[in-house]
């Protein structure tokens, strides 16, 4: 696996992302439905499935792809892929809906239950993030790429900044709210940026947060791309009990509550535990 297959699935999310550009900048607007689970789906979510799922399916050709917008296998079939794909093609349905631009394409490689190789597009902002497990994660805007990477919480306190934590608008506030006054209790002052989608977990990967606690529901769509980023910049994305999040391993598909965290040198459990 090296950067040429990557950057293959760079130019399929980005053209994801200009189908799903096309839907939003209409101005005509979109229709919005409901699944089956009362979640919110757009005909820009499904025209990104239409091209990831296809283009996948060629670039590495009898590896599965598991997108949120087809049928879930059941798991006594899955339990049989060594790889996959796993994608969500418009991760931040509620933010497209919103027109705020916080939303992403989102794939990933997984391999062995650990996500291997993540991009995530950001068709608004025309950025990608994207990382390879043991070559690093870069970050392309306006055209220019540059390499990123997690920061340490000691250079935050060697300079006096504080700590810095990304939530999200809508999920979990409450316990969200909890933790926070730990950390300040423990760190000092905590600043809190809020986002929407998997953009969360990419401004842990470049360094622009420190910690990003996920105290509500997902599923594994809608983690597995940003970390594979975050990893391959040097964080880890644990679950409450600190072990490392690991994909393709039950029946249902939904994550715990999990911590993303920039400084995996730092003692997170002596911080965050009840």
């Amino acid at each position: 696996m090296d950067k040429e297959l990557l950057a293959q699935v760079v130019t399929i999310s980005r053209t994801a992302g200009e189908a799903i550009l096309e839907v939003y900048n209409r101005d005509s607007g979109f229709n919005v439905d409901a699944k089956a689970d009362n979640s919110p789906v757009t005909e820009a979510d499904l025209a990104a499935h239409k091209i990831l799922h296809p283009a996948l399916e060629a670039l590495l050709p009898g590896v599965p792809v598991l997108s949120e917008e087809s049928a879930l296998p059941p798991f006594s079939e899955r339990s049989s892929w060594d790889r996959y794909w796993i994608i969500d093609p418009l991760d931040g349905t509620k933010e497209f809906i919103k027109r705020n631009g916080e939303f992403t394409v989102n794939v990933a490689l997984i391999d062995q239950g650990v996500p291997v190789l993540g991009v995530v597009y950001v068709p608004v902002l025309d950025i990608t993030y994207s990382g390879i497990k043991g070559l690093g994660a870069w970050k392309v805007s306006q055209g220019e790429e540059q390499a990123i990477q997690v920061r340490t919480l000691a250079e935050r306190q060697a300079t006096g900044l504080p700590i810095e934590v990304v939530a999200s608008r809508s999920h979990g506030a409450d316990a969200v709210d909890a933790m926070l006054d730990k950390l300040t209790a423990a760190l000092g002052p905590v600043d809190t940026k809020n986002m929407g989608s998997s953009l969360k977990l990419c401004l842990v990967a470049e360094g622009q947060a420190d910690l990003y606690p996920r105290l509500a529901l997902t599923s594994e769509w809608d983690t597995a791309a940003a970390q594979a980023v975050v990893e391959a910049a040097g964080g880890q994305v644990m679950d409450i009990d600190f072990n490392v999040l690991r994909y393709n391993t039950k029946d249902d598909i939904l994550n715990p509550y999990f911590y993303v965290v920039g400084d995996s040198a730092y003692d997170w459990p002596a911080l965050l535990s009840n």
